[in-house]
């Protein structure tokens, strides 16, 4: 796991720095199935697409920093954008899904039965998954990590010549739906219960800019489609959050 730590003798850092949140491109599993850790779960041609878009919105971006969770459907999202920025990605294991234990593979519609369904619905902070992590656990180590990369990034920004202030300098984490609605929702200062009113489909952006005194939400699950492909799907219409984060607009198009 990569762990920054800010140069010593470094000059004062930035009033601000800004964190942009990338969700991974389409895959096979994203929508009907709960992927979580399982490995080799890959961007299929819909997600590589998305993750080509993606890399064209960002080029141009002055990043201190391009970050990912190890699960390969985010280092591939990462390497596209890597290509564009012309920058290296550093993973970083704090960014990884949640543990979804004896979850992992199964199908929502037939997590929907479970009676842990409703606590994940409703009462999130004490969910804890069979055989794998609870929620708060997750979202605990999400935070902790954006906490640290806050101040190496703030560290690593050169200093300014005059008064004027400077630009917050970014830098941009690919992770997942469940561990960026947990990020989003301390951002705002929102109980855990309330995360699943957070939506973020694949390869969206969502961006917060952290200051000495409060975070400020910029911009949130930002896919670049026309306002309509942010409409709500037929499931999230009846209340139910997607557990995992769902396909989002992608899955309708494929459905379609």
């Amino acid at each position: 796991m990569a762990t920054p730590e800010a140069p010593h003798g470094s000059p004062p850092a930035p009033e601000a720095v800004t964190l942009l949140l990338v969700r991974h491109g389409m895959t096979d599993a994203t929508g009907p199935k709960l992927a979580g850790r399982a490995p080799g779960v890959h961007l299929n041609d819909t997600g590589r697409v998305q993750a080509a878009n993606l890399a064209r919105r960002l080029e141009g971006l002055t990043a201190t920093a391009l970050i990912s969770s190890p699960l390969e459907r985010c280092q591939e999202t990462a390497e596209a954008v890597a290509e564009r920025l012309g920058m290296p990605v550093t993973t970083d294991e704090r960014f990884i899904e949640c543990d979804y234990g004896s979850w992992t593979g199964r199908s929502l519609t037939d997590l929907s039965d479970e009676p842990l369904w409703r606590v994940v619905q409703d009462h999130p902070s004490a969910a804890r998954f069979p055989g794998g992590e609870a929620l708060a656990t997750a979202s605990a180590r999400a935070v902790d990590a954006v906490r640290d990369w806050n101040g190496h990034v703030a560290a690593q920004a050169p200093p300014t010549d005059d008064d004027t202030p400077p630009v917050p300098p970014v830098y941009v984490v690919c992770s997942h739906g469940d561990i960026i609605k947990a990020i989003v929702a301390d951002a705002l200062g929102m109980h855990l219960d309330l995360f699943q009113r957070v939506r973020v489909d694949p390869c969206s952006v969502t961006s917060i800019t952290y200051t000495r005194s409060r975070p400020f939400l910029n911009g949130l699950n930002d896919t670049g489609e026309a306002l309509a492909a942010g409409l709500p799907t037929a499931s999230e219409a009846k209340g139910e959050a997607a557990v995992g984060g769902g396909a989002g607009v992608s899955g309708r198009t494929e459905q379609a």
